[in-house]
């Protein structure tokens, strides 16, 4: 089974997923099997990360951008603005994809674990992703 989803963002940060990803792995007979996730674009990323405290994505995020910031003299592609390839490189260290188990028709996450559309560009976006299971 293949769904397409599209999320808005407000910008730069992580957006929870988790629950549009559980219905569409309730929806299908799998009782055990494979969700695979996958983000269509190259200024964006996905990860699954603590969903208790906030502080714990904060932090994440301001890591990532202390370690590829903006306004790098060395950046040539900006054609789209000062946080062009900065997202691009950003993309390119996380993930665009992940597979995550179907274990008894939910994904099995642990107790603390969310799946995260992360942002990397700051201007709003629609982002796509494609979501396949199998089992």
């Amino acid at each position: 089974m293949i769904e397409k989803l599209s999320f808005e963002t407000d910008g730069q940060g992580l957006y929870e997923i988790t629950g549009p990803l559980q219905e569409i792995a309730a929806r299908t007979a799998a009782a055990e099997g494979v969700c695979t996730v996958f983000v269509q674009h190259t200024s964006a990323s996905l990860t699954i990360q603590e969903n208790a405290d906030p502080s714990a994505r904060h932090d994440l995020a301001a890591w990532l951008e202390r370690l590829v910031p903006e306004n790098d003299p060395q950046v040539t592609h900006t054609a789209e603005g000062p946080d062009d390839m900065p997202s691009h490189i950003k993309a390119a260290l996380t993930a665009t994809s992940l597979t995550i188990p179907i274990i008894d028709g939910r994904l099995a996450l642990g107790t603390w674990q969310g799946v995260y559309l992360w942002e990397h560009r700051r201007r709003p976006h629609r982002r796509r992703v494609v979501v396949h299971i199998t089992g």
